[in-house]
């Protein structure tokens, strides 16, 4: 599955990087595009995209362009960062969590279950599915998480330069 810059426009150019991976989810949106869950196994690289006459798009992939054997484990301050950012992000959404259970989960499932579950735009998932390592994607999904925060405080985000 590879995701389009512009959902809403049917010829919009593909993103880089896409996922191989299982649906285990389908619903119909209203405007009667489909809204597809995917089990990842894999990520990939599009080399292009083919022009085959086909109802859905298909492209030439890289399948071996990232390295998604298991990642070396966060570290502990990595991983305690991504928890009480979570909880921060869950309190302010007024959200039920299970957060002995969230603590149990390893590392890598942590990181990629909330960049799934949380309400972030297509543009800030798909930099999560780029990031290189698991460390890169749980700095990310930090910083992700606290603009989301502050988003849903009302809070203004001043730019700024680094």
């Amino acid at each position: 599955m590879i995701q389009p810059h512009a959902p809403e426009d049917e010829g919009a150019p593909l993103y880089p990087v896409g996922c191989v991976g299982e649906i285990v989810g389908v619903e119909e949106l209203d405007d009667g595009r489909y809204n597809i869950i995917l089990h990842g196994w894999h990520r990939f690289r599009m080399i292009a995209e083919a022009d085959l006459e086909t109802p859905y798009r298909n492209a030439d992939v890289d399948a071996g362009a990232f390295d998604d054997k298991e990642p070396p484990p966060l570290s502990l301050a990595a991983r305690a960062e991504v928890e009480r950012e979570a909880r921060r992000l869950g309190d302010a959404m007024r959200l039920s969590v299970d957060w002995q259970a969230v603590s149990r989960l390893d590392d890598e499932l942590l990181v990629n279950a909330i960049a799934q579950v949380a309400p972030f735009d297509v543009g800030a998932k798909q930099a999560l599915l780029e990031a290189a390592t698991l460390d890169d994607r749980a700095d990310l999904l930090v910083q992700l998480m606290q603009f989301q925060r502050a988003a849903v405080n009302g809070a203004e985000i001043q730019p700024t330069l680094q």
